[in-house]
């Protein structure tokens, strides 16, 4: 699931924490909205942002007959 989370501080500050998003996909989630709040200060990567999408691979097997 995934899901935005934001945390406005008193003096204006905002923290924002993305989760269920692999990848650097995460960043173009963001952009737009970061455009409108102002100046980035700060980012900090999370486990989420380096894994890798699990990709399976389709193995066929390919069975040869003679032909008697």
């Amino acid at each position: 699931m995934e899901t935005l989370e934001f945390i406005i501080y008193p003096d204006g500050r905002v923290q924002e924490k993305v989760t269920g998003i692999m990848g650097a996909s995460c960043a173009e989630v963001t952009a737009a909205i970061e455009a409108h709040l102002g100046q980035v200060l700060s980012q900090d990567t999370t486990s989420e942002y380096y894994a890798q999408p699990l990709q399976q691979a389709l193995s066929t097997t390919q069975t040869a007959y003679s032909e008697w």
